[in-house]
């Protein structure tokens, strides 16, 4: 049997674009994006603390080192640059895996620095 556990997690991250003419996706930065553990295309929720709304989407590589993360298509009407989210992506593990398994996760400053990571 798998049962499905947090495998990575950022925490108050700031949109800093929304671009509805996309074909779809969120876009991070591909530093933030490999810290995390998070793969290209590799689907992720998210989590809007302004706003409550909860959707999930996939990851894209944003420009290194640019701090963005980006709605784009549907996911732009879901958010406002500014806004504060958590990103999470989860895994599944068989019964052997689950007491060896560390998520890692990611807390943000106000500038979508990572400040701290933490394997929990």
């Amino acid at each position: 049997m798998f049962r499905e556990f947090l495998k990575a997690k950022i925490h108050r991250a700031a949109i800093t674009q929304a671009n509805l003419n996309y074909s779809g996706s969120l876009s991070i930065d591909e530093d933030i994006l490999e810290m995390a553990g998070i793969l290209h295309n590799e689907r992720i929720h998210i989590y809007n603390i302004n706003t409550g709304q909860r959707f999930e989407t996939y990851a894209i590589k944003g420009k290194r080192g640019s701090g963005e993360f980006g709605l784009n298509g549907a996911a732009a009407r879901l958010g406002s640059v500014g806004d504060l989210v958590i990103i999470v992506a989860y895994c599944y593990l068989s019964e052997d895996e689950i007491e060896e398994h560390h998520p890692r996760v990611l807390l943000l400053d106000e500038g979508n620095i990572v400040k701290q990571v933490l394997e929990e």
